[in-house]
This record gives C-alpha cells, structure tokens and sequence, in this order.
C-alpha cells in the first residue's frame, strides 16, 4: 500500500481525433515523488496521455484530478451515448411493433441531465482555475519549443514574469541558480540559435523548473538529441529524481526506465496493458505485447 500523497489521477480517460480512438480508458494515480517511465510502441498513445495531464489536448471523456480538485471531468458522455442509443432501440421497436419499455429511457434521459449539471458546475471552476493547475505541470518537449528571439534568461524569466508575476530582478536570480545548477550559467545571454541540442534541452528543463511545477512531464526529452548529448540531459532528469520530483518520461530510454523510474508503465492500442516497478516490469514481464516489445528494444 502507497501512503504517499496522490498528486495527479486519471479515471477512465478517453481522447479521439474524429472517430480515431487514441486513448480507450487510462486509470493510473501518481503519487509525490514517483518517477513514471511510460514506455510502448510508436502511436500507442503515449504523447497524447501526456498532453492531455496539462491538457495540452482535451480529452473526450474521463477525469483527471490534480491535488484533489478536478482539472478534467466528462462522464456524461456516456450517458448521451446511451440515450442515444436507446432513442433508436425505440424507433426500432415502433417499426416492428414490439414493446418498449419508455421508463428505461426516461430513466437515462432523466440520469444524463442531472450529471450534465453537476458536471457544468464543475466545468465553471475548472475554467476559473485552469491557468492556476497548469502552473503546477511543467512539460518538456521533444523539440525543446524555446522562443528564438529571446536570450536563455529570458525564455526562463517569461513565464514567472508573466505568470506568477515575479519582479524581473527576483525571477533573473532564480533563473541564474538554475542555470548554475546545470553548468550553463555563461549561457544567459544568448541566443537559442547558438546552443547545441543538447543545451537546449537543459534550458527547456530548467525553463520548466522555474515555475516551480509539483510534476514535471517529459515527452520523449532525449529522441531529438545526437547520441553524444543524450547523457547531459539525462544527469539532469536524475538529479532532479534524486531531489524527488514528481516526474511523469515518455520515453525509449530502457537504461533510464530501469535505474532510475520508481514505475513503469507499457501502453498499447490506447491503454495501459501493464505497470510495476522496473525489477518485476523488466525481469517478469505478464503481457505477449510487452513481452515482444522488450526482446526488440533490449
């Protein structure tokens, strides 16, 4: 049993593009100090389960729930869909003349009102408080997304400046103990342009670590990277493990996954197929997916 706190949970999460069905029902629950590695083939769904935690991409149906408050809540659409349902179930049992039940239908018609309101309510203070959640998520891309037109200490100052609404002189200091901290503090007044990818990467961590986050999301920080500048950004991500942040990886860093992760989990076709600590996870794999995917990625 896990007596930590429970810092971020998902119940059912769904997400489609149009009728493609991306995530099918995620339930996970990550607690402070959790390192989740997230590993699985290409377009299982992986990136999109990361962006939808900040909601980055908004989810279809589920809940995500962020240090007890929702940040994500639609059951209802269920419930349309039964009503829907049962509306043609109906119109099929008219044309043929069979009996229908009307209580059957006036009972979910009944059911998915109540929830839309309930629901609508939630959404009210979900909106009011939507920019204060995300601030508690930090996320780093693959791509790094730093802004070229401003220096590295800008990049960092934006956000607190901006969004917490830090004075410059504060946000600056910060923002230098954090480059200090990665051996990049005679990069602050340069241009991204100028950096190597894999500096760029620490800039884009410690850009993130400025806001303060609780959790930090990685969505696969090193794929983009030269073999060579792979290492640099990962001392980072296991320094900051070792400190103990909440740290949700997509990644194909098996080595990492290993060592380092507290949890892994194996997504496929949308769903969570297995989850363990690293020694169970790699040494006694349950799934025939999983069981493929390690003997090609190991």
């Amino acid at each position: 049993m896990n007596d930590k706190e429970i810092l971020l949970e998902t119940r059912n999460l769904k997400k489609s593009f149009n009728k493609l069905d991306v995530l099918k029902g995620i339930n996970t629950k990550i607690y402070a100090g959790d390192v989740i590695a997230v590993i699985g083939p290409s377009g299982c769904g992986k990136s999109t389960f990361l962006r939808c935690l900040n909601l980055l991409e908004t989810p279809t149906a589920g809940e995500i729930v962020l240090e007890g408050e929702y940040v994500f809540k639609n059951e209802r659409s269920y419930l349309h869909q039964q009503v829907k349902e049962l509306k043609e179930v109906k119109k099929a049992a008219q044309k043929s003349g069979e009996a229908f039940d009307e209580s059957i239908l006036e009972n979910a018609e009944a059911e998915y009102r109540t929830l839309k309101a309930q629901e609508r309510e939630i959404e009210k203070r979900i909106d009011k408080n939507i920019n204060q959640h995300r601030q508690k998520i930090g996320m780093v891309f693959q791509q790094f997304n730093l802004f070229p037109h401003l220096t590295v200490l800008q990049n960092i100052t934006l956000g607190p400046v901006k969004l917490k609404k830090l004075p410059n002189a504060e946000a600056e200091e910060k923002a230098l103990k954090l480059l200090k901290k990665i051996g990049l503090e005679d990069k602050a007044n340069v241009y991204p342009s100028t950096l190597s990818g894999g500096q760029k990467q620490r800039i884009a961590i410690v850009r993130a670590l400025a806001m303060e986050p609780d959790i930090m999301l990685f969505d696969e920080p090193t794929s983009a990277l030269d073999p060579e500048m792979v290492g640099e950004v990962l001392k980072v991500m296991i320094d900051l493990a070792k400190e103990g942040m909440t740290m949700v990886v997509v990644t194909h860093e098996m080595g990492f996954a290993k060592e380092v992760a507290t949890r892994v989990l194996f997504m496929n076709e949308g769903v969570i197929k297995e989850e363990s600590a690293p020694t169970e996870f790699f040494s006694n794999p349950r799934d025939p997916r999983l069981k493929d995917f390690l003997s090609k990625v190991l």
